[in-house]
């Protein structure tokens, strides 16, 4: 199983938003540039952002701005509003044999290890604010001039 790349696609589009503020309108087709994705792949994101209550966007050629401050938006905020992961993110194959010894037992064996799993996946996106990174690609953007 794999996230698509909705999630860091939607991370993308969030930080050349904060990134470019005030410099640049961060339009669908200038965040496609910096994504190096199609327009509209950004235009989804866009909307799906727009959605959650992160970004507001301007009608026409305006561009895209958060809606709240970079220190209240987390990863795990961007991941809610663009994965489609509803429920346990482990998918389960539905029926193990209940007859064979491995197939009866697998739920039993995994289903509280997948759970705690996907929780620290969410506590750790939950740490991180859209805020830590733009502080961290601004060091990085410094280094590289």
């Amino acid at each position: 199983m794999q996230i698509s790349t909705r999630f860091t696609i939607g991370m993308h589009t969030l930080l050349c938003i904060a990134y470019f503020d005030g410099k640049h309108r961060t339009t669908s087709k200038f965040i496609a540039g910096s994504v190096n994705a199609n327009p509209v792949v950004i235009r989804r994101a866009l909307v799906q952002l727009k959605d959650a209550g992160l970004i507001d966007v301007a009608a026409g050629t305006g561009g895209a701005s958060l809606a709240k401050p970079a220190s209240e938006i987390t990863m795990l905020d961007v991941f809610d509003a663009v994965e489609s992961v509803e429920g346990e993110l482990f998918n389960f194959h539905e029926s193990p044999n209940p007859e064979c010894p491995v197939g009866k037992n697998m739920h039993a064996l995994l289903d509280e290890r997948l759970h705690e799993a996907q929780e620290a996946l969410r506590s750790n996106l939950a740490q991180t604010t859209l805020a830590d990174l733009l502080a961290e690609l601004s060091g990085l953007a410094t280094r590289a001039s």
